[in-house]
């Protein structure tokens, strides 16, 4: 019994490393954009922020809380770059630069927290 726990208590440790390694290597503006998220009253749907890699450049993808909102998407230094989609016409607000054929997207964290 008492490695069973033992086990159990290193697995949980093992994963709040991967979590807290990974959120490390987020520029802290954007760890900060989802502190105030998780702050703030759960969405439906639930909030997410995306890492997009395109050449060189990284940009964070966060979504909005509602309808009709820009989904906007933030360089490094969590300056705006564009709203690529959302809007009253969800297609943004058509600023975007030209990404190219390689651009990556990666979930980097999505509230799981319920809507009460």
């Amino acid at each position: 019994m008492k490695s069973i726990v033992i086990s159990l208590v290193l697995q949980i440790l093992l994963i709040a490393c991967k979590s807290s390694s990974q959120n490390d290597s987020l520029p802290s503006c954007i760890a900060e954009k989802i502190e105030t998220i998780k702050n703030e009253p759960a969405r439906n749907p639930p909030a997410e922020v995306w890492k997009w890699q395109d050449d060189k450049l990284i940009y964070y993808y966060i979504t909005s809380d509602c309808c009709d909102q820009y989904n906007y998407l933030y360089n490094e230094k969590c300056e705006v770059e564009c709203a690529p989609d959302g809007g009253f016409t969800g297609k943004g607000n058509q600023k975007c630069p030209e990404f190219s054929d390689d651009l990556k997207k990666n979930l980097i964290w999505k509230d799981q927290r319920k809507v009460k």
